[in-house]
């Protein structure tokens, strides 16, 4: 079992400051452990979330509410979706009344690729939590927020 002290050899004035840095280390640590897993399906991590998306507007929807409703703001949101369109994940097409509008879908082979990825029994790094502890650990999360 990790333990912040040990891990980063450094001891903490209160149990928040010891908080917030755990949150930080874990949420790196777990950004690695996330672009491992992404790493054989070919796509990244906010690529996956752009995906996600996707899948749940069931329709064609604007470029702009795809980055409002990103997890991590990417500043190169375009650019991870000019990669995904390459692949054959998601389709753009242009508004006929303002050529400035782009809408986006997913297409079969993105909803294939996230069948795929949820049906991956390979989140080991998540295997010592129970669902209980998962369920409290992201309410304790959204009470921080």
């Amino acid at each position: 079992m990790g333990d912040i002290i040990k891990d980063i050899q450094s001891q903490f004035e209160s149990k928040k400051i010891k908080a917030l840095v755990n949150i930080k280390y874990t949420a790196n640590w777990l950004n690695s452990k996330e672009n491992d897993f992404f790493k054989p399906c070919g796509i990244s991590p906010q690529q996956f979330n752009i995906l996600r998306i996707l899948r749940g507007a069931k329709k064609e929807i604007k470029v702009q509410l795809i980055k409002d409703r990103m997890i991590e703001r990417a500043p190169n949101a375009t650019r991870l979706m000019d990669k995904l369109c390459e692949k054959g994940f998601i389709e753009r097409t242009r508004c006929k009344e303002d050529r400035r509008v782009v809408y986006v879908a997913i297409t079969k082979a993105g909803l294939s690729l996230l069948t795929t990825i949820d049906t991956q029994e390979n989140i080991s790094f998540l295997d010592k939590l129970s669902e209980e502890e998962a369920s409290i650990l992201s309410d304790l999360l959204d009470k921080i927020r």
